[in-house]
C-alpha cells in the first residue's frame, strides 16, 4: 500500500512540477502548483513527517496560493510583469539540460543503493507537531520570533512599494483616457494655457 501511495503521490507531483511551467494561464499554474503541493504532503506522511505535511497544506498549499491567486489577479493574466531577459530562450533550455543531467548523476551514483533498505529506525514520537513545537517554543523561540518578524517587516515593506507604485502610476496616467490619448476633461483644462517651449 505504501509502494502504491508512493507512486501516485509521485506521478502527482511530477504532473504538477510540470503544469507549473507548461500552462499558459497563471491561473492553471497556481491550481498546478497546488496539486504539486499536496503530493508533497502525501510523500512526507509516507517518511513520518506529519509537521512537515501540514505545513504543506496549510501554509503552502493554503495561505500562499491564497496569496498567489490574489497577486496574479491584481497584476493581470494577461499582461507580462518584466521585459524577458536577452538570451533568455537560449539559456533557459541549456540550464535545464545541465539540471537534470546533475540530479541523474546524482541519483544514479548513491540514491538507488537505498532502495533495497528500510531506511532509519526512528522513533514514534519523532517529526509530530507535539515535538516541533516544543522545539520552536522552547529551545528556538528567539530564532522563531526573529524570524516571524521578519517575514511581517517583509510583507509590510511589499504592501508600500505596491500601494507607492499604483499611486505613482494613478497621478501619471490621470489625464489620459483608456486609449492613452488625452481626456476630454484634461482637453478642456488645457485651453487657453500657454505651452512651454
Amino acid at each position: 500500500m505504501e509502494a502504491v501511495l508512493f507512486f501516485l503521490a509521485a506521478i502527482g507531483a511530477l504532473g504538477g512540477a510540470i503544469g507549473v511551467i507548461a500552462m499558459r494561464n497563471p491561473f492553471y499554474s497556481v491550481l498546478a502548483l497546488i496539486a504539486h503541493l499536496f503530493s508533497l504532503a502525501v510523500l512526507f506522511l509516507l517518511l513520518t513527517a506529519a509537521f512537515v505535511a501540514a505545513a504543506q497544506v496549510v501554509v503552502y498549499a493554503g495561505a500562499v496560493m491564497v496569496l498567489y491567486v490574489f497577486v496574479v489577479a491584481y497584476v493581470g493574466a494577461g499582461e507580462s510583469a518584466w521585459e524577458p531577459i536577452p538570451g533568455q530562450r537560449l539559456l533557459a533550455p541549456l540550464l535545464g539540460i545541465a539540471i537534470f543531467v546533475e540530479l541523474t548523476i546524482a541519483i544514479a551514483s548513491s540514491a538507488l543503493r537505498a532502495l533495497s533498505t528500510h531506511g532509519p529506525e526512528v522513533g514514534a514520537g519523532f517529526g509530530n507537531p507535539a515535538a516541533i513545537g516544543r522545539l520552536l517554543l522552547e529551545k528556538f523561540l528567539l530564532p522563531f520570533e526573529a524570524t516571524s518578524i521578519l517575514l511581517l517587516l517583509a510583507a509590510v515593506g511589499a504592501i508600500v512599494l505596491a500601494n507607492r507604485k499604483r499611486v505613482g502610476g494613478a497621478t501619471a496616467d490621470a489625464g489620459r483616457g483608456m486609449d492613452g490619448t488625452p481626456s476630454e476633461h484634461s482637453a478642456k483644462r488645457s485651453e487657453g494655457v500657454p505651452s512651454i517651449p
